[in-house]
């Protein structure tokens, strides 16, 4: 096959280190932005995202050439750097160690 085609869709899971409630209403549509256009950059497309409080939900369409170690590396890295950099929460903002990782089979229904 000259070319490669894939469909993996993972939703992906990850907390705020303590589990505290650092994401604010105030910023959070912000932040959502940031992590897709990160996932945009590493040729991956987001269907879904939404922050919680303390925890985010992202749900992902992965480029064949990208592990799901490597974009949530990608993902928390950048997301915690721009929060801090932009101060909206007082001490050091960042993600818990880890994170869930669960494929999705046929995620559109054809009725």
């Amino acid at each position: 096959m000259a070319n490669t085609y894939t469909q993996m869709y993972i939703q992906f899971v990850f907390a705020v280190k303590g589990r505290h409630n650092l994401i604010k209403e105030s910023f959070r549509d912000e932040l959502e932005k940031v992590m897709c256009g990160i996932v945009t950059k590493q040729k991956c497309k987001t269907y879904a995202i939404y922050c919680n409080p303390d925890h985010t939900h992202i749900f992902i369409s992965m480029h064949p050439t990208l592990s799901p170690s490597k974009l949530m590396e990608q993902v928390k890295s950048g997301s915690s750097n721009w929060i801090n950099e932009k101060k909206y929460i007082p001490g050091k903002f960042n993600w818990q160690d880890g994170f869930g990782a669960f494929p999705i089979l046929n995620p559109i229904s054809t009725g």
